[in-house]
């Protein structure tokens, strides 16, 4: 498989030749095209000025940045040089930072860093270390015509993952957003909270969750595309109530869960049981 990028990534003065490959890949994307109704046409669009409502040829389109309504300032190539980050073949990590101390939202995109020849000691040694330490590395890298990333570098199983990081300011400022205290919660709702939770908890198996939208369409595509009818089916919408008695409703869910034979069960009392013992 052709990597992505070619470099070193640095620790110190460690330095570890490394490939990095995408560490995902994308499913069957459900895509459509406009058409016009009457004949199936595809439908084109044109780049069309809005003060004089013609089409314009790109030769003829600059970039702007909107610093206000309607007022723009032009940027050419020069300027998009002038701003370009210095191009670098390394990942230096500036820092190592608690994994528990990294908020999720800033982690995007991840890629497997394969050691190229020469650097597997290295990149075995560095991999333990970040699996010991329960550490994340921090640092920064550039990808695809100077676009500079923040950029992770994590332990996961036998390989080592750069995951993309967005920066500060990307992230929405949560003070924004009104969330409820614990002080109306109750100890008897809290703990059957918890117990539901305990009944509900299994080992993560990512296969159990599927994209039933697109699976679904997929077959109505496929059905379609052999001429068959497609029998849509009544949806029964749930009345909605703004009263809720949180007790009833944690009560009915404890007998609902006690009643589903689930795998999680013994691994559920194999917990409690070593917490008695270790009380």
């Amino acid at each position: 498989m052709r990597p992505l990028w070619t470099g070193a990534l640095t620790f110190g003065l460690v330095n570890i030749p490394v490939r990095l490959h995408s560490a995902v890949q994308a499913k069957e994307r459900v895509s459509f095209r406009l058409l016009h109704k009457t004949d199936l046409s595809p439908i084109k669009y044109e780049r069309v000025c809005q003060k004089e409502g013609e089409a314009v040829d790109w030769k003829q389109i600059v970039k702007g940045y909107e610093y206000s309504k309607g007022k723009f300032v032009v940027l050419d190539d020069e300027d998009f040089k002038a701003a370009a980050v210095e191009s670098s073949k390394t990942i230096e990590i500036l820092d190592f930072v608690a994994a528990d101390e990294i908020d999720s939202r800033y982690f995007e995109t991840p890629y497997y860093v394969v050691p190229a020849k020469g650097g597997e000691k290295a990149y075995a040694l560095l991999r333990e270390a970040i699996k010991r330490t329960g550490m994340v590395g921090v640092g920064k890298i550039t990808m695809r015509t100077n676009s500079l990333h923040l950029a992770a570098v994590k332990a996961v199983g036998d390989a080592i993952i750069l995951e993309i990081m967005r920066f500060q300011d990307e992230l929405v400022d949560v003070s924004e957003f009104t969330f409820p205290s614990e002080e109306g919660v109750r100890p008897q709702e809290l703990q059957m909270a918890e117990q539901l939770v305990g009944n509900l908890s299994q080992t993560f198996d990512a296969s159990k969750y599927t994209d039933d939208y697109r699976d679904n369409l997929m077959k109505i595509i496929k059905a379609k595309m052999k001429g068959k009818k497609i029998e849509v089916p009544e949806v029964e919408e749930r009345e909605s109530t703004h009263v809720v008695d949180l007790m009833q409703r944690l009560k009915e869910s404890l007998e609902m869960a006690k009643n589903a034979s689930t795998p999680a069960e013994p691994r559920t009392r194999a917990k409690r049981a070593s917490r008695r013992k270790s009380a």
